[in-house]
This record gives C-alpha cells, structure tokens and sequence, in this order.
C-alpha cells in the first residue's frame, strides 16, 4: 500500500471494537465460525448488518459477513447514516484512505467521483467530504470486510436525508457506477432502540417483515406510521433502489438479536438484524 496516501485513522480503535489486530481478528473469526445462516439461493448483490460495538452486533453481522467467505470483489459500496448533523444529503471521507488495526482500505475516488457527478446531475447535490470524521456506522464494518474478502476498494458514503426521492436519485446512481463491476453493497443499520424487550421484538419483527417485501417505500413509511424504527433505514432504502436496478429481486433476513442478548439487561435494548440482498438472475448484471 502506498504510504504517501492521506488516511483516516480511527476513532473506534480501542473502544468500539479491539485495536489489537490479533485480538480483532480472532474475535471477528469467532463470530464468523459460530454463525449459522439459513440456506440461500441466488446471487449476492448485498448485505444489511448493524453498527454497534462488535460486542454487542458483531454476532449477529456475522451472519451476513459470513456469506461472503471465499468471495472477492474489487468494489464493496458501504451505505451509512449520520450520526452527527453534517448538513449534508451525502457525506464521504476527505482522506484517501480508511485505516483500522487490520490495515488500510483505500477508497475508489474515481467510483466516488462518478457517483458525485450523477448525483450532481440529477439533483444538484455534490457529496461533502469531511476529514477526520467520527461515523461509527461506517467504519464499524471494515474490518468484517477486511477479513472475510482481504483487500478490495471502498465506496463509502454516509447518508443524512430521509427523503425517498433523495434516496431513490442515489440508489439509482450508484447502480450506475456499480454495473459492471465485481461490486458489493452493504447497508449500514441497527434496529429499535431503548425498548423494552417485548416491545422491541414486536417493533423489529414488523421491520424485518418490511425489510423483506423489498420495498423502499414501504420500508421507509414503517418509522412515519410508529410501526419500527432503524436508524439506517435511509441507508437501506437506498440500497434497496440501488440492489434493484442491478436485477436483485429478494433479500432473505438471516437472524435477529438485540443488545439484551449481550448483557442480560431486556428492559431497554437495541435491536440488531442482518440480511442478504438477492439476485436470482446472475446475467443481469
């Protein structure tokens, strides 16, 4: 890898998941080894997995990463929201590269550069890049991918609209970018939060449920109509657009747990699920 590049050291290191590499990556092997997704037809187009500390949600992502085994691809498009207010539809990383104990991932700035310029046309909204950023929802998934695929080029972007217009103009455009392409989409997201146990089911079933309708719309209108919630659901939906125009057709929900699970404490927990977006038609893309 090329030290000259600008890289975005982390700020999760240490706290969100080990900043030991042989430690990191024993633990994320771990999680992978003790998934056991349910069997699967099709084409992966993408994956939708949470964003807490990997204590809590890498058990559960580990069932989308764990698909992914003995795949490559040159390209992995990381959809995220905004944690923090950016004033801004579409958030990238002004570095040229994310760095994590397991090394350096660098980011495809003509891929990012192509995306920007579609979205510009469409919408009149570039992307702002901001150095330094402290996203969790992000950077939380790289190393999952930087174990399970090694090397490969990112696409980060994290989101801050909720507008189905906003989210289908980028879907569309970063399928765009991606056809062609040996390309993954992973979509950033936990699920209820702060319920208690029995509440939190009943809210994340009904997500999942919308989740797997394969939807935007109805994915999206579930959090207006009180019927769940997913912090990342901008992300999703956008992914769902996106998934869609490469000829996906269907996303399986592999497992669901919540943070309760992890600490014994079901009187506020966060929900967390993970799924696998679909193609059944290899040649469309």
């Amino acid at each position: 890898m090329d030290e000259r590049l600008d890289v975005r050291p982390s700020p999760l290191a240490g706290r969100w998941y080990p900043a030991n590499p042989q430690v990191l990556a024993q633990r994320i092997d771990e999680y992978l080894a003790f998934a056991s997704p349910p069997r699967f037809e099709g084409e992966i187009v993408g994956i939708i997995a949470p964003h807490a500390g990997h204590q809590y949600s890498g058990p559960v992502a580990a069932y989308a990463y764990s698909l992914l085994q003995g795949k490559s691809f040159d390209l992995v498009a990381v959809l995220a929201p905004q944690h923090r207010p950016y004033f801004a539809a579409y958030v990238t990383s002004a570095h040229q590269a994310y760095e994590t104990p397991l090394g350096i991932v660098p980011i495809d700035q003509a891929a990012l550069k192509a995306l920007e310029q579609q979205l510009i046309n469409e919408v009149g909204e570039s992307v702002k890049r901001v150095r330094a950023d402290e996203e969790h929802s992000l950077e939380i998934h790289l190393p999952f991918l930087q174990r399970v695929l090694g090397s490969f080029q990112l696409l980060p972007l994290m989101i801050g609209s909720d507008q189905p217009q906003s989210l289908r103009v980028l879907g569309i455009a970063l399928a765009e970018v991606l056809q062609g392409k040996s390309a993954l989409i992973v979509a950033s997201t936990d699920l209820s939060h702060f319920y208690p146990q029995p509440l939190a089911e009943k809210l994340d079933r009904e997500m999942l449920h919308r989740m797997e309708k394969f939807d935007p719309l109805y994915f999206l209108q579930a959090e207006i109509e009180g019927k769940g919630f997913a912090c990342g659901r901008s992300a999703v939906a956008a992914a769902m657009w996106a998934a869609k125009e490469l000829g996906a057709d269907r996303i399986q929900v592999l497992h669901y747990a919540t943070s309760g699970d992890v600490t014994g404490d079901y009187h506020e927990v966060v929900g967390y699920g993970a799924a696998v977006i679909l193609r059944s038609n290899p040649s469309v893309n």
